[in-house]
């Protein structure tokens, strides 16, 4: 699976990328952080995003939960991304809650596409609007949305210039009963994002309206 590099960042400060391993929580893990990590392991997701646990940051919150996935399509990679859960019982200021989901999104772009001045904003919208479009309540996003663009010289001037789109960002999902927040339906939410950021069709019928990026070679086969 093609991980997603790079450090995430969230109010509380950076991220190192994970190491080896899954569950940064020992044995004393709070019953309700528990329960989130099980509606994360047990979400049922669309067939072309690949979904597999990685560590978990240790400096961010007393207890932590990774995911990693890439959307695949036949033997391409269309885009790939990060998914952490934190939980602080105590609960955290800038947060505004005992819980924070934390994110990393990219994806390869067509140069016509990376050149729209107005992608930006719209990456963000497919966020918020992934978020909302599954009735889940969330407070305090923040995140920056960054496009680039390679240029190949000398030995590499074969290849193409190439562009890609970068989401990073976060946000409190509320909690619920047994102050545990529905982390199925914002893993679900931000599987919607990663597929709608890869140029996947709409999963539901009633998504006919949403805007896609167009499908587009395999990033990673450069």
């Amino acid at each position: 699976m093609a991980a997603a590099q790079g450090r995430l960042s969230d109010d509380a400060g950076g991220m190192d990328d994970p190491k080896e391993g899954e569950l940064h929580t020992g044995d004393t893990a709070p019953p309700p952080f528990r329960a989130a990590v099980e509606a994360l392991r047990s979400a049922r997701l669309r067939p072309q995003i690949e979904v597999e646990s990685t560590r978990a940051p240790q400096r961010l919150a007393p207890h932590a939960y990774a995911l990693e996935a890439t959307v695949v399509d036949g033997d391409q990679d269309l885009a790939d991304g990060r998914l952490v859960l934190l939980h602080d019982p105590a609960g955290h200021d800038a947060w505004r809650g005992t819980f924070r989901l934390v994110t990393l999104v990219r994806a390869e772009l067509e140069p016509e596409m990376a050149a729209d001045p107005l992608l930006p904003e719209v990456c963000w919208s497919w966020l918020t609007g992934a978020l909302q479009a599954r009735g889940l309540t969330y407070g305090e996003p923040s995140g920056t949305v960054t496009r680039a663009s390679s240029h190949y010289f000398g030995g590499l001037s074969a290849r193409p210039a190439a562009s890609q789109i970068e989401i990073r960002a976060s946000w409190t999902p509320r909690e619920g009963l047994g102050d545990v927040p529905d982390t199925g339906a914002h893993l679900a939410s931000w599987c919607d994002l990663l597929a709608q950021v890869a140029g996947l069709p709409p999963a539901g019928p009633g998504d006919a309206s949403v805007v896609t990026l167009p499908q587009r070679r395999d990033p990673q086969a450069r």
